[in-house]
């Protein structure tokens, strides 16, 4: 069986001090039929030592695109990391079309700290695609660019939630893009929001040199939650039979119910420090004017309530009770409408009435 598998019980580093050390990704220099664990130096730290990101290669015996799939770019939003390890338990590379590149701990300072930032205190993911020359966050984040990602035809990169929230699972997309919007539908998370690709996220500069890509909030962090992992595992074997690189019968059916589609989120923000307790549980809908979060003083009093600005769905909402002035309280979805859920179905070829996406896979259109 030409199967990933996990080697034997060892002493921790005698399970990678034998993994190949290279500077980038060169896909082409690595054998086919098989998987390469690698390290890639990102960076040198303060004493001159690299700063290496764990990257498996799984690489077909038949040509295709390479799909790329980055987990932890944000050090302690960890779901993404097990949702890679099935997945490649999963794979066979006899039938496989192309290649799997998967950036497991895109942050691994951050990671190491167990939190989001870089080392200098910088998110990753608000300042892509990085500089050659600046701060050390800007270079990491221009050497992961340069050196691992620019290679792929398609992204998918998971997060979950922010320490101190909990988040549904959900995807951001650009549902102008007719491959983006099937890699979002496909993936069949609870929600999908539009979000076009021009802010400095790693999702948004692999859109702009016009390659798919989706973001994929798998629920909350600093943990692994077995029922989201399973869910975005399947929903990324869907996406691989779509782009012809899996065959069919490998591909997970659609059993969930179709995502509800938002056409733009915001978060709703504390006008007062206090104590909080959030109404809404994760994705549900309320109405405009319905009670969605209470805020009281050190006493318990009463001093604030939230009430919905308008229609919408919680995609996430805050968990930690203490919000200063400004905390974000309730990550609002706002709907589509029955005219603009039309024109994602024209744009997808994806039913919304249904449990399945009409969209025929490269294997049934040959």
């Amino acid at each position: 069986m030409n199967e990933f598998i996990e080697p034997p019980v060892t002493n921790g580093y005698e399970n990678v001090k034998n993994v190949k050390r290279v500077d980038s990704l060169e896909i082409e220099s690595l054998p086919a039929g098989a998987f390469s664990r690698l390290f890639i130096e990102i960076v040198e730290n303060g004493i001159g030592r690299p700063i290496q990101v764990p990257v498996v290669v799984a690489r077909g015996k038949k040509e295709g695109p390479i799909f790329g799939i980055t987990a932890a770019l944000h050090g302690n939003e960890l779901n993404g990391i097990p949702v890679i390890h099935k997945l490649l338990q999963r794979l066979n590379l006899k039938t496989l079309r192309g290649t799997i590149v998967c950036l497991i701990a895109a942050n691994i300072p951050g990671l190491l700290a167990e939190r989001r930032e870089f080392i200098d205190g910088q998110d990753l993911n608000h300042i892509m695609p990085g500089k050659p020359n600046g701060k050390i966050s800007e270079v990491y984040a221009f050497n992961l660019v340069d050196r691992i990602t620019q290679h792929f035809d398609f992204l998918v990169d998971l997060h979950t939630a922010s320490e101190g929230r909990v988040n549904s699972l959900y995807v951001r997309a650009d549902l102008q893009r007719e491959m983006t919007a099937q890699m979002a539908y496909l993936l069949r998370p609870q929600i999908i929001v539009h979000n076009p690709p021009s802010d400095y996220t790693l999702r948004g500069t692999a859109a702009e040199t016009g390659t798919p890509a989706i973001t994929v909030e798998i629920c909350d962090p600093q943990r692994f939650q077995h029922d989201p992992i399973a869910r975005t595992v399947k929903g990324i074997r869907r996406i691989l039979n779509h782009v012809g690189m899996i065959p069919t019968k490998s591909a997970v059916p659609v059993v969930t119910k179709p995502p509800t589609l938002c056409k733009k989120s915001y978060w709703i923000l504390a006008e007062r420090g206090g104590m909080m307790r959030c109404v809404p549980k994760i994705a549900e809908r309320f109405k405009t004017g319905q009670l969605i979060a209470t805020q009281v003083n050190i006493f318990g009093d009463t001093i604030k309530e939230y009430l919905a600005p308008e229609d919408g769905i919680a995609i996430g909402h805050c968990v930690n009770p203490i919000g200063q002035m400004g905390a974000r309280i309730l990550h609002l979805g706002v709907l589509m409408d029955d005219a603009e859920r039309s024109k994602f179905e024209q744009i997808s070829g994806c039913s919304l009435d249904g449990t399945f996406c009409k969209v025929l896979t490269p294997e049934q259109n040959s």
